[in-house]
């Protein structure tokens, strides 16, 4: 790096040209899109009420923006999909205080993808190093316990790796486009007694007279994007464990600025929609993201959440489909298990050798895990990933 260097945190991500943001972003997901963080911070889902408080570090080299990563600190762990619970936990019985914690990653998303944010023509390993040396030193230098990267990518992890961070493995169940030219393909790489299965779920929907759509672009109302709100909250609202940090104020800036990356996909029974899921997608995936329901029926959920989001991933010849964190009955639908990463700096030696040698226990038994998983797949071996 040359010239005029500046290292900044920078509180609201409107702070930043939205111009400049996105030309950093290039093709990384839509996740880290400028109007999709601006609607989280605008529609106040990121604050500090919710516990995700947006410290957004950039780099400029004179004028220009050469590097940025979406940056919070967090007052809890909720929402992100990579669990430290036990962590702090543990810190706490070390009279460690772990709260509140520094995370770069899109909040509420486990979605894998681009964290640090670099602009063509610049040494990206540099860059990505020196933000996570910037990282350590700013959690450090303010007594805050640790700095996680989250579903980052391997050259992140490569060069986190390099100034100190320690790498972490998880799984999530992933479907993956073979070239399907329709549906029925897509059921013919799977065991026979599994693929019948399917069919019979996918017929009980023809049976109760339930119809599924897939709504994006054009096609999407904000009666769409409302009744999606409606959706999310009620399930959110009935479990033990829900917490809402969507308002109805995102969904409403979303459908007014992102509405080009939405996929909403609806069932419809007797002109009533009944149960829907809020997908997002770019040119290469689907990435589902919430579900909802007003009626109870079987199977219902895994024709709108799995079934018809393949479907329309066929139809537009997506290469995959990403339903999410969680749940081993995915691969039961032909999604089958991969490995996500993220990246943990802990400022305590001792804490920080404590959680060194958790993590090389729990890579090898997630690698276990991910083997037991394959050797468990629904899809035939001639149609699996090499």
């Amino acid at each position: 790096m040359t010239g005029a260097i500046a290292l900044k945190i920078v509180r609201k991500i409107s702070e930043i040209a939205r111009e400049s943001w996105d030309e950093l972003a290039g093709e990384a997901s839509p996740f880290l899109k400028w109007d999709w963080l601006d609607s989280l911070e605008k529609s106040g889902c990121v604050n500090e009420r919710t516990g995700w408080v947006p410290h957004h570090l950039v780099i400029e080299n004179g004028p220009r923006l050469v590097a940025a990563c979406p940056l919070y600190l967090k007052l809890h762990s909720m929402g992100e999909f990579v669990f430290d619970y036990e962590w702090a936990d543990a810190a706490h019985r070390a009279g460690i205080q772990y709260y509140p914690k520094m995370l770069v990653g899109v909040p509420f998303t486990p979605v894998t993808g681009h964290r640090f944010l670099t602009a063509a023509g610049e040494d990206r390993a540099e860059l990505i190093g020196f933000m996570g040396q910037a990282l350590a030193k700013i959690a450090a230098d303010n007594k805050i316990s640790s700095a996680h990267v989250n579903f980052c990518l391997p050259d992140e992890r490569a060069a986190l790796e390099q100034v100190g961070f320690l790498p972490r493995m998880g799984i999530q169940f992933h479907w993956r486009n073979r070239d399907f030219g329709s549906f029925d393909d897509y059921l013919g790489s799977f065991r026979s007694d599994r693929r019948n299965k399917v069919k019979r779920e996918r017929r009980e929907m023809e049976r109760r007279g339930i119809s599924i759509r897939a709504y994006e672009g054009s096609d999407l109302t904000q009666r769409h994007t409302r009744t999606m709100f409606r959706l999310y909250k009620g399930h959110v609202d009935s479990l033990y464990y829900g917490r809402q940090y969507l308002t109805q104020e995102f969904f409403d800036e979303l459908y007014r600025r992102f509405s080009a990356n939405l996929c909403l996909i609806l069932a419809e029974r007797q002109g009533k929609i009944i149960a829907g899921t809020f997908n997002v997608r770019d040119h290469t995936a689907l990435y589902g993201r919430y579900w909802g329901a007003f009626e109870d029926h079987p199977f219902l959920h895994f024709n709108v959440c799995y079934y018809a989001a393949i479907e329309h991933s066929i139809r537009l010849r997506l290469r995959r489909f990403e339903a999410g964190a969680g749940g081993s009955f995915k691969q039961l639908r032909g999604l089958d298990p991969e490995h996500t990463t993220s990246m943990h700096y802990i400022v305590d030696g001792k804490f920080r050798r404590a959680v060194e040698r958790f993590l090389a226990q729990e890579r090898e038994a997630i690698r276990r895990k991910r083997e037991m998983l394959l050797d468990h797949s629904q899809i035939k071996p001639e149609w699996q990933e090499p």
